[in-house]
């Protein structure tokens, strides 16, 4: 048997086809070959009868060929039972017994393996069918068997050998089919379809079939198909039922004289096509039918398979395909038939002149349809599902064979990521599917998916990327320098590929020129790439230089650095362990504002032990940049020449800057000077008398004040607390006008009582603590010492109490020593182990 079903020969080429639309099949199709080619070459099939062992082919020559599954003839199998057309086969359940009637009326009955039940009977009438015990084989069972034509007759082995015969139903206008299963025979008639029960020996109902004008049941052969001994499969002209035999309930029992089972329909649906034979499968039915109407020609059209979901009174459509059965524009419905391995789900389909097995598909038909039927992200779940158990098609296969319908439909990006769902960690399959995008120039679809892990792929597939992106995509070209390590590809050679696509083209320079930069660096060549950064004014320059500690390179390039970004520029000289802060001022000599930023930054952070070395330079630089910092330098800093400040501030006429610097040169007479004259600062000018407390500098300052009346007034309010008011009011002109003098007065007598009564009571607030502390020390004085048993002489470092009363000194450190430990006793004054100043002797 092939594999497939496909072109037998020229004349032949009728091939099983799937339906019109593009539904998934539910079955395959395979054309049985072998010995079947040469047994219907000279004669046409009649009929079939399948056992799991084997299988009976019926013929219009009356021969019975016993044949395995796959078309070989069986040796010495080939019986000539009849002389006319074989009607109908019945192998028993075990199959080791056959049997088959013909028009002409003879009953043949036959032992596979022994003769000893073996019957010929000539009925001398048309039978049109038979079904054998299906425990014929069975020892000690009576052997049974059933023919149909005008009447239903049983007949069955009695004693010493003879058959007895028993008419279980006539006068129904002929048997047409009969199929037995179990206890229960069913046949079909002219009226109807009839279920017999052995046991009971009782026929338990009829069911009429509906007669139709177009369509005469008597017209077509019914067929019938027992699932179980309890379900019934009945197919005939156009019409579907499914029956079960069940027992009656005791209510449908009471006053009635009725058998104990009922056959009772379950599902009745109509088909839009005649029914040739039906089969189970699973939960559902596989129907052989022709279509009613006939083609264009006038000819029979080719069959149908249908697998159908049964509904109540309705059906569901699974699928359906049309079957190319040699000759078949010839046939008509009762030349067809259909039987079954339920077990196996595998349908065998008769034509005159052809046989085609049916089965289920399997993993790999399913996916081969998909992929036949460009279905191919189903048919990547259906390998994904399956686990590749028992099956030819991998995961790597049909995702390749859908990477290549993807690449032919331009759906390039598409492609690229199936790869990486499809090709894993496969260096050599990923090699391969990268030179497919290579051929079509779309290597930039896969480059994001491209393994750049613990496996990667050979550098010149790294390379092709890149040189596609940098004549392509310039700015991908970039993008992927950045994200890809270096080990992908040889870094030299993608470097020159760059200097010479940038000799060619002027478009997109300064992003190409940023890779350029990247890939010095990844090549080792660091004073290129800081080169190249700044250049482009490309503030990755500080991310390079920290990453390789490329530190001593960018001496020359300090202002450059200050330029690109002064901020970070700053922060990153500040770190001492980059760049000495000495080189950075070098660097910086002759562009003042980054010097001052510079240094206004190290001195916010600078240690200790630099601390001030460039006040001198920053105090210029203050005063050039930002005045309002100077001061605060040069009051917190000692580091720098007052001098040099002081002429720097002249210059500016910075007077409260100078003031300061005078004050601490001790020129307090100029510094006041410049307080009155220039700046008019009254009351800085008290404050700086105050700080130095200098009566030369205070009279200087009554002297100035005398000058202007408003400034006597506001002196005269503040001296009070500070000097003799008299000093001031002795100098006023009698005739001076004084605005406020009243409340100044006023003030300045208040100020000044207030500073009396304040020394008198600080003068009697020492007196009396001088008594106080005085009395507190003498009475410590004459307190006594503790001494208790453990403490030890200074001197021997025995115990200072012992049974033999001796004298002890203790100084006042707590030190204790025995009187006759200390030589010359007389003239220690001090501890000889403290030996303080002020400790005086206690004898004790």
């Amino acid at each position: 048997m092939e594999n497939t079903i496909n072109k037998d020969d020229q004349e032949n080429q009728d091939d099983a086809d799937s339906g019109v639309d593009e539904v998934e099949p539910r079955l395959k199709y395979v054309r049985m070959q072998n010995s079947i080619k040469n047994i219907l070459q000279d004669d046409a099939a009649s009929c079939i009868a399948v056992h799991p062992k084997f299988l009976c082919l019926g013929t219009h020559m009356g021969k019975i060929h016993l044949l395995d599954h796959q078309g070989n003839i069986i040796p010495s199998q080939t019986l000539q039972a009849h002389s006319l057309t074989v009607n109908q086969i019945s192998i028993d359940s075990k199959g080791d017994y056959i049997a088959s009637c013909c028009d002409k009326g003879k009953i043949f009955i036959y032992g596979l393996y022994t003769r000893e039940n073996n019957h010929i009977m000539n009925l001398e009438r048309q039978v049109k069918s038979i079904a054998i015990d299906p425990n014929y084989s069975k020892p000690g069972n009576s052997k049974k068997f059933i023919t149909g034509d005008d009447k239903l007759i049983l007949y069955e082995k009695t004693f010493l050998s003879r058959m007895k015969s028993t008419v279980l139903c006539g006068a129904e206008g002929g048997v047409r089919s009969v199929a037995w299963s179990g206890q229960f025979v069913a046949w079909a008639s002219d009226t109807g379809v009839r279920v017999y029960d052995l046991n009971a020996r009782c026929s338990l109902g009829l069911m009429q079939w509906p007669r139709s004008s177009d369509a005469l049941p008597e017209n077509y052969r019914c067929n019938l198909r027992w699932s179980g001994d309890r379900t019934l499969f009945i197919g005939w002209v156009d019409t579907v039922r499914i029956c079960q035999i069940r027992k009656r309930s005791a209510q449908e029992m009471i006053n009635r004289d009725l058998p104990e089972l009922v056959v009772d329909p379950i599902s009745t649906f109509q088909v839009d096509f005649f029914i040739s034979g039906i089969a189970p499968l699973e939960n559902q039915l596989v129907l052989l039918g022709c279509l009613k109407e006939p083609s264009e020609k006038g000819t029979s059209q080719r069959p149908t398979l249908h697998v159908v979901e049964p509904k109540y009174q309705d059906f569901i459509d699974i699928s359906a395909n049309y079957l190319g059965l040699r000759g078949y524009d010839q046939y008509h419905c009762n030349d067809y038939h259909l039987d079954c391995l339920p077990e196996e789900n595998r349908f065998f389909i008769v034509s005159p002149k052809d046989i085609v097995v049916a089965s289920l598909y399997d993993a790999d038909d399913r996916i081969e349809w998909l992929l036949s039927h460009k279905k191919f992200e189903q048919a990547l779940e259906a390998v994904q599902m399956n686990n590749g158990k028992d099956c030819k098609h991998t995961l790597i296969y049909v995702g390749r064979v859908y990477l290549d319908h993807l690449l032919a439909c331009g759906k390039y990006n598409e492609a690229g990521k199936l790869c990486l769902k499809v090709l894993g960690r496969d260096k050599k399959l990923w090699e391969e599917e990268v030179y497919k995008f290579a051929r079509v120039h779309q290597l930039r679809s896969i480059s994001s998916y491209l393994p750049r892990g613990d496996v990667t792929l050979d550098p010149l597939i790294y390379e092709m990327v890149l040189y596609e992106y940098l004549k392509m995509d310039p700015d991908g070209f970039l993008q992927l320098v950045k994200e890809w390590p270096p080990t992908l590809y040889t870094v030299a050679a993608v470097v020159n590929g760059v200097l010479e696509h940038l000799l060619v083209h002027n478009q997109r320079q300064n992003v190409l020129l940023e890779a350029l930069a990247i890939l010095y660096s990844h090549d080792g060549k660091y004073d290129k790439a800081l080169a190249m950064y700044l250049k482009l004014r490309h503030k990755d320059v500080f991310q390079l230089i920290q990453k390789y500690q490329f530190y001593h390179s960018v001496y020359d390039m300090i202002e450059g650095l200050m330029d690109l970004d002064t901020d970070r520029a700053i922060q990153f000289f500040l770190d001492k362990n980059r760049i000495p802060p000495d080189i950075v001022v070098q660097k910086l000599s002759n562009n003042h504002r980054y010097l001052y930023l510079y240094l206004d930054a190290l001195d916010k952070t600078d240690t200790k032990d630099s601390k001030g070395k460039y006040h001198g330079l920053l105090i210029r630089l203050y005063a050039d940049y930002s005045r309002d910092k100077l001061l605060p330098l040069l009051k917190r800093s000692d580091n720098y020449p007052i001098q040099t400040a002081l002429d720097i501030c002249s210059q500016r006429h910075f007077y409260p800057e100078m003031v300061y610097l005078l004050g601490r040169i001790g020129n307090t007479s100029e510094a006041l000077s410049l307080m009155t004259k220039e700046l008019n600062d009254i009351q800085g000018a008290i404050a700086f008398c105050q700080e130095h407390n200098d009566e030369e500098l205070w009279n200087d300052l009554i002297n100035y004040s005398l000058q202007k009346s408003e400034n006597i007034t506001f002196l005269l309010q503040k001296i009070g607390t500070y000097v003799d008011p008299r000093l001031l009011v002795q100098k006023i002109e009698p005739s001076m006008e004084i605005p406020g003098l009243k409340k100044a007065l006023v003030k300045m007598m208040c100020d000044y009582n207030l500073q009396v009564s304040v020394q008198e009571g600080c003068k009697k607030i020492l007196s009396n603590d001088y008594f106080n502390l005085h009395e507190k020390l003498v009475k410590s004085h004459h307190k006594g010492f503790y001494i208790d048993d453990d403490q030890m002489c200074g001197a021997c470092h025995g115990k200072v109490i012992v049974r033999d009363p001796r004298n002890l000194v203790v100084f006042y450190c707590k030190h204790l020593f025995h009187e006759d430990c200390l030589p010359d006793f007389e003239r220690v004054e001090n501890c000889v182990i403290c030996n303080p100043q002020k400790n005086q002797i206690i004898n004790k």
